[in-house]
Formats: C-alpha cells, structure tokens, sequence
C-alpha cells in the first residue's frame, strides 16, 4: 500500500475504527486536544482530519453558542460517518476537504486542529503552510501526532505481525501512522510554515480494552488494513485478526487490554 492507500478509510471502516478504536485509542488524546483550544465568543474554529467526528463532539462541548466550528475530513466516507454520529448543530458544517489545498479564503479561522492526520498527508510542509494561511493573525494551531512503537504497544504488535505475516509483501500500514515521531520534525515544520511560539510536548494515557479480540477488530477492520488483506489473499480477514487477538492476550492481557498510548502536541501561533 503507497501512503495514499493508507489514508483511505473507506467502506465499513468508519464504524469499526469508531466502536473499537474510539474509546481505546483516540477518546483520551481527543479529549486532551480539545481542552486546548481558545473558547471566546464568535470563534472560527477549523478541524482538519475530522475522522469519525471524536474529536468533534469534544470540541462542540466547549464552545460558546456564538462558536462557529467546520469539520473537513479528506475521506467522504469519514464525513458522513461523523455528520450521522453526531447530532445537528446550528454552528457546524461539514466539508471534505484536503488539509494540503484547503478550500477557504486566507485568515477564516481563529483556531484550528488536527487530531492524528498530519502523518498521512504526503506533503506535510505544505499542509503546515496551508493551516498558517487560512488562519487569522495570532491564531491558534493544535495538532498531534503517535509517538514511535517504542511507547505505543498495540502498534508495534501490529507492525510486527504484519510483516510476520506476510513476509514477501509486508503490509506496511502502520508504519505511516506511528512514523512521524520526531519532535524536532515538528517544530521545525511549523516554525518554517511561519508559526511561532511553537511548543511540542509529550502526552500519556493508560487505557483499556474491553477484550483482545474486541481490539483486534479495531486494528485490522478500523484501519485500511484489511483492504490490504483482501488484496494479497493469501490469508482471510478474520484468520488475521485471530493471531493480531493472540499476540494482544499474550503481551497485553486479553480480557481487558491495558496498555500506554503516547502522543506529541504541537501548540503554535499564527
């Protein structure tokens, strides 16, 4: 799969990276990432990478009903799955959109976010340079972004037995996810994008799944892994993701999974 395929999250995947990935993975970071941002009347805030709308819902919470809040996803099938989770409000609006070519005029926005996308975008100094373009002077650019396999279990587990696996074409999924980890990379992305007081700071949570093959579902069906799967046919979906619950019990614990997911944060102004 090119880096392209891995943004692709399409089909049934939505809904298995929402109920299985959801609550383990994403809930505590979007949660932290939504705190983070500036809460004054009349905001304009932009969400890019809106995925499932996680983060979303998180950010609705705190904003005031003078807010005005556009969620974008590059991936429809993300949009629609969000816009059908959440419950209308009048101070959002959905959009595709490509965080690389973002379709609004220069300065729109006071704030904007990003919850785990900056990592699949190819061209990331230029998706940097965009974010700085569409927002106001001073305002407020949040994103974050996996640490390396080293601090988060789960996904050295699944890189590993993807390889294991299938070793004359591994599938390389999660190397995009988890490989864009260092923090000097984004600071100096940032900086150069024309932001400044740039920070970048290491966040933790421990978190729990309700079972391994709950989360099994999650990483190979949640993910535009079992895309990949069906292409190389060589071996069925759920014999996958069989062996991905195996591994999980055998290093995690099966039922439930506990385990540390570790992330950057980088806070800068426009």
């Amino acid at each position: 799969m090119t880096q392209a395929q891995h943004a692709q999250f399409t089909g049934n995947v939505p809904a298995f990276y929402d109920r299985h990935l959801g609550p383990v993975i994403f809930e505590p970071h979007a949660r932290d990432l939504a705190r983070r941002i500036p809460t004054h009347e009349k905001i304009r805030v932009l969400e890019t990478a809106c995925g499932s709308g996680i983060v979303t819902r998180h950010v609705l919470d705190r904003l005031p009903a003078t807010a005005k809040l556009t969620a974008t996803d590059l991936n429809q099938a993300m949009v629609d799955h969000a816009r059908a989770a959440l419950p209308a409000d009048p101070r959002l609006e959905w959009r595709t959109a490509d965080a690389q070519k973002l379709p609004f005029p220069d300065g729109s926005f006071d704030a904007l976010y990003m919850q785990f996308g900056i990592m699949f975008v190819p061209d990331k100094p230029l998706a940097m340079r965009e974010a700085k373009r569409v927002l106001a002077p001073d305002g407020t650019l949040l994103l974050n972004a996996w640490d390396s396999f080293a601090q988060n279990a789960f996904a050295r587990i699944m890189n590993e037995l993807l390889h294991r696996l299938f070793p004359k074409d591994p599938i390389t999924f999660y190397l995009t996810p988890f490989g864009d980890h260092d923090p000097d990379e984004h600071r100096r992305r940032a900086e150069q994008a024309g932001f400044r007081d740039v920070r970048v700071e290491g966040v933790g949570f421990e978190t729990t799944s309700e079972s391994a093959e709950h989360f099994a579902a999650g990483l190979v069906r949640g993910q535009p892994v079992a895309q990949a799967i069906a292409e190389r046919g060589t071996l069925g979906t759920s014999e996958v993701e069989r062996v991905v619950a195996e591994d999980l019990r055998r290093e995690l614990g099966g039922r439930p999974v506990r385990h540390s997911i570790r992330a950057w944060v980088v806070t800068a102004t426009a």
